[in-house]
């Protein structure tokens, strides 16, 4: 389908406006040391103006923050006036960036620049920069808009409603973040079954929410003698959930991220019943991401661990074709068609082997088609 609109997103891009806004305040990195950087961008965002705060060294989550919500420069009294502790000041931000906002008809022009700052979201592009994102364009199309970025210098293209998700995301994470050190219970294995349903709609963005904090943790908790300790149906839990975060992160353009949370899988499987998929998980993305030599170790633990024949073998072949080892290839695609893989899944390897190794290979694979 055509676009209806393209309209570029460089006049309305908010880049480093934190920073300089910071410039004008002179309390500007006490306050981010306190609070925490992201956290009074944060308020800025919401609109939460910190008057004071009485820093309780000891303890720092219960360092007072009296604050004010509005404007700048709006008269407030004393009853307008809040207090909370940090800990309750950092969630009561979080809430209210979180919340989901409906997403405002889409412009009509291309000059219609106040049209565009509603539609993608005034709290969106101004948390984008925090997190390394420079919005680029904005594609008005009949089946939702789709914002094109760069992240960290590489380019990716959202749906709309996908990149706010992926914004509130990042959000709740930050808040995960500073509640680490509070303790595990921020692995709550009932979310798994949650981040599974959400696979089966496609939906990575909300597997990323859900799981997203888990990786530091884990990684701390399995050089504990608790986390050694655990039983093996527990551990395949926390693999398949690490095996459904990491192909999330690698789908959604974060491929070093999703194969670092993929090898953590590995060491929560083990040689336990989810090792096979996480294996698997691993030497697909490194695949996908052109490293064919480096995919056939995982991809050959995989299939050696029991991983579904017709997914795996046509893979290995794949990545075998690639570094020009035809003949490993090509019983690889046996042993892809012996397990149930379709005659398409190894087509195009089939099609370079007998390009390469020529008439005498055809004559061997007849031969080799007749003993069978």
């Amino acid at each position: 389908m055509p676009a209806l609109l393209i309209v570029s997103l460089d006049s309305i891009r908010t880049d480093g406006w934190f920073e300089r806004i910071g410039e004008g305040i002179g309390s500007f990195q006490a306050l981010c040391d306190i609070v925490g950087p992201r956290f009074f961008a944060f308020a800025m965002i919401t609109g939460a103006r910190i008057t004071s705060l009485t820093v309780d060294r000891r303890n720092p989550d219960n360092t007072l923050v009296d604050f004010v919500v509005g404007p700048e420069g709006a008269e407030v009294s004393e009853a307008d006036a809040q207090r909370l502790a940090l800990a309750d000041f950092r969630k009561r931000l979080v809430s209210a960036l979180i919340t989901e906002e409906p997403i405002a008809d889409a412009p009509k022009r291309v000059t219609d620049l106040e049209g565009v700052q509603l539609h993608v979201g005034v709290r969106y592009l101004l948390l984008a920069p925090l997190y390394g994102y420079a919005l680029r364009e904005l594609t008005v199309e009949s089946e939702g808009s789709r914002v094109r970025l760069l992240h960290d210098g590489i380019e990716e293209s959202y749906l709309l409603s996908a990149f706010r998700a992926r914004m509130r995301a990042h959000v709740r994470e930050e808040l995960e973040r500073v509640t680490r050190p509070q303790a595990r219970g921020a692995i709550e294995l009932s979310r798994v079954a949650e981040a599974e349903q959400a696979a089966e709609r496609g939906d990575h963005v909300r597997i990323l929410e859900l799981l997203g904090a888990w990786p530091a943790p884990l990684a701390i908790f399995l050089r504990t003698p608790e986390g050694q300790m655990l039983n093996v149906e527990t551990r395949g839990l926390i693999a398949r959930a690490l095996g459904l975060l990491g192909s999330a992160c690698i789908v959604l353009g974060e491929i070093g991220k999703g194969e670092e949370v993929l090898r953590l899988g590995v060491q929560y499987a083990g040689d336990g019943p989810m090792a096979s998929d996480i294996y698997f998980r691993l030497g697909a993305a490194m695949l996908s991401d052109g490293r064919a030599g480096e995919s056939i170790g995982p991809l050959r633990r995989a299939a050696n661990l029991g991983a579904p024949g017709d997914k795996v073998w046509p893979l290995l072949a794949q990545a075998l074709a690639s570094r020009q080892r035809f003949i490993a290839a090509y019983a690889a695609t046996l042993e892809a068609r012996a397990a149930g893989a379709t005659a398409d899944a190894v087509a195009q390897v089939l099609g370079t082997v007998r390009e390469v190794l020529g008439p005498a290979f055809g004559n061997f694979e007849q031969q080799t088609e007749r003993r069978a």
